[in-house]
């Protein structure tokens, strides 16, 4: 009980680190002219990350394995550089939310010369791995097909507004 509560309670404070991150993001790109786009799915997202959070310290508590499985953990590691490397390529732009900053140039450094969306496979990584590293399959399956749901909505409203961006250059 005590490492998957000390693991649930690691990534929640990156979380919320990484949101504090976003709003101040968020600020500067709103004194910037920024528009937002997919309002709507935004409160599902957030709380499908901290329902994903606490099924996986209920799950993982109830299935009480003593040790972390490493492959998971091995995946879960691995997924961080790629979040990382796509949050710090973006600079102040990287938000939580879908801000677009019209006649601002598409950011094609980092993982988004390889990749189109590379947070979210990493985010993709995650939601299935952590859970698994304290044997919570019920909760990596079901928050993984939740989180692909959402990326499909998510994906296609930030496609759009980067096209939208790209169109007023």
């Amino acid at each position: 009980m005590l490492r998957v509560a000390a693991g649930v309670a690691l990534v929640a404070l990156q979380r919320i680190l990484e949101l504090k991150l976003s709003r101040r993001n968020e600020r500067t790109l709103r004194s910037r002219g920024a528009i937002e786009r997919g309002k709507g799915h935004y409160p599902i997202m957030v709380a499908t990350h901290t329902l994903w959070l606490l099924s996986t310290l209920v799950e993982g508590a109830l299935r009480g394995h003593k040790k972390a499985q490493p492959l998971p953990l091995a995946a879960f590691l691995l997924a961080q550089p790629l979040r990382y490397w796509a949050i710090f390529s973006l600079k102040e732009r990287w938000n939580t939310r879908i801000l677009v900053v019209p006649g601002e140039k598409l950011v094609k450094t980092g993982p988004y010369k390889y990749i189109k969306h590379p947070n979210y496979l990493a985010v993709a990584v995650e939601i299935f791995s952590f859970p698994l590293i304290f044997g919570a399959r019920i909760t990596a399956v079901v928050f993984s097909i939740i989180n692909a749901a959402l990326l499909r909505v998510r994906i296609r409203e930030e496609n759009r507004a980067l096209a939208e961006l790209a169109k007023h250059r």
